[in-house]
């Protein structure tokens, strides 16, 4: 193996770790924006602190406390230097008045009793290390050493040659003892910036979840919220504007559409009526009543078509009952002499555009019943998403054509009878209707031997 071939090898094993540590990482990471713009903006934060914070204690805070350490071990040595230069009565006397005054230290010499057992150490015990590492190399005797006891004083005994030297010093004297002031104003400013960038975050994030909600709104053919409008950073306006502008332009062909095939029916059904007036002069039974049902046929075709263009766009959202629309399926299927069961859990009442959805219901009932003799309907409402699925032993649909008859004027005449009436509009309907709610009619085989019609909408 070359060595471009073993690096090259290297770097591909290190790409590879690298992409599967991100994938943990981002399996364990918010799936929101706030809370991922909220990570961005602290974690760099939290880790130019935590440096700092390091760089502080190792540095000046460890520095500073040595050196007093080091002014406080040099004060005592100077007193057992006068303690065993001037060894009566009277120079300790003056050695003791020269420490409290000068030196800020208060002594005692005390009998020459073994010093105490050395107690435990505190958990953080910078001054502990410090101050005794100073002793024992600027002064070399036993010594013992309380930094626990009383948090302002530190306390010092050290084994003389025919006494014991007592020393009572204010910790600040040892211990840099003002590092907390900068820490405190470490959080604060952290917690003050955190708080800055909260309440900017929000600011420019509601109007994404403003856009987001208008954008599902009209998916489901919901109006869109009467506050709406571009807000935000540039990006984010520009976005809002386009979907405004597309909201306008789907609402514009809807009505383009469905102004179309409305003249087209009035005219037809002006034409329609004629047929009628000449029809009502005719004398031949046989041929009034072959007319008559050609007329109620072209009729019946032309109300499909409106149904069709018409799409119940501008229907107003409201409550739809399913217990209710099922007790007149259950009515129509005895008219028509099918077995019809039904079964609903979960809310029964929906928000929704009433016509339309009955009408979607009641065009894929409609073709189970004209199709088949038993029909079995089961209506599931949960996590907001209605699930409705629509089993009937009918002849079924090939698979290779499931979709074919959702265009529109399909029928798929090899499966089903050829005596049938219909414009092959009905699952086009039913379609349209479904995704004008955000939501979709799929067909499978069903366990009755036909055909399975499932309805998804959120509810």
């Amino acid at each position: 193996m070359t060595p471009f071939t073993r690096t090259k090898y290297i770097f591909a094993a290190v790409r590879r770790q690298w992409r599967r540590f991100w994938r943990i990482v981002s399996r364990y990471m918010p799936k929101r924006l706030y809370a991922r713009s909220l990570i961005i903006v602290i974690a760099p934060m939290l880790l130019l602190q935590s440096v700092i914070a390091f760089v502080f204690m190792e540095r000046h805070w460890q520095t500073v406390t040595q050196r007093l350490s080091q002014a406080v071990t040099r004060d005592i040595a100077a007193i057992i230097d006068m303690i065993e230069t001037f060894p009566d009565s009277d120079g300790y006397a003056q050695v003791i008045r020269i420490a409290q005054e000068r030196l800020a230290l208060k002594i005692d010499l005390l009998p020459p009793d073994p010093l105490p057992a050395p107690g435990p150490k505190p958990f953080f015990s910078i001054l502990d290390q410090t101050l005794g590492e100073e002793i024992t190399r600027q002064i070399n005797r036993p010594f013992w050493l309380d930094t626990v006891g009383n948090s302002n004083i530190v306390e010092i005994r050290i084994q003389l040659e025919n006494k014991v030297l007592r020393v009572f010093a204010r910790r600040s004297q040892a211990y840099a003892s003002n590092t907390h002031i900068f820490l405190l104003w470490m959080v604060g400013t952290s917690l003050v910036l955190i708080a800055i960038s909260v309440a900017f975050l929000r600011n420019q994030i509601r109007p994404i979840l403003q856009l987001a909600e208008a954008a599902d709104s009209f998916g489901k053919g919901r109006p869109t919220p009467s506050d709406f409008h571009p807000r935000g950073a540039e990006e984010v306006r520009r976005a809002g504007s386009a979907f405004m502008l597309m909201r306008e332009r789907i609402e514009r062909q809807i009505e383009q559409r469905t102004a179309m095939l409305t003249g087209v029916s009035h005219d037809l059904r002006t034409i329609l009526t004629r047929f009628k007036l000449q029809l009502a002069l005719a004398h031949s039974k046989e041929d009034i009543e072959a007319l008559d049902q050609d007329i109620e046929d072209m009729r019946s075709m032309l109300e499909g078509y409106l149904a069709f263009a018409r799409g119940e766009a501008a229907e107003d959202p409201g409550e739809f009952d399913l217990t209710a629309f099922f007790h007149r399926a259950a009515e129509e299927a005895a008219l028509r002499e099918n077995i019809l069961s039904t079964r609903i859990s979960g809310p029964s009442v929906l928000h929704v555009r009433p016509n339309a959805f009955g009408r979607l219901l009641s065009n894929v009932i409609g073709n189970a019943f004209r199709y088949a003799t038993h029909v079995e309907v089961n209506a599931r409402n949960a996590g907001g998403t209605l699930t409705v699925t629509v089993d009937d032993d009918g002849p079924g649909i090939p698979e290779d054509k499931r979709e074919d008859v959702f265009k529109p004027f399909v029928r798929l005449d090899e499966a089903r009878n050829q005596d049938e009436s219909g414009t092959g509009l009905g699952l086009s309907i039913a379609r349209d209707i479904a995704r004008s709610h955000g939501g979709d009619v799929m067909l499978e085989e069903s366990p009755l031997g036909g055909l399975r019609a499932i309805i998804r909408v959120p509810s």
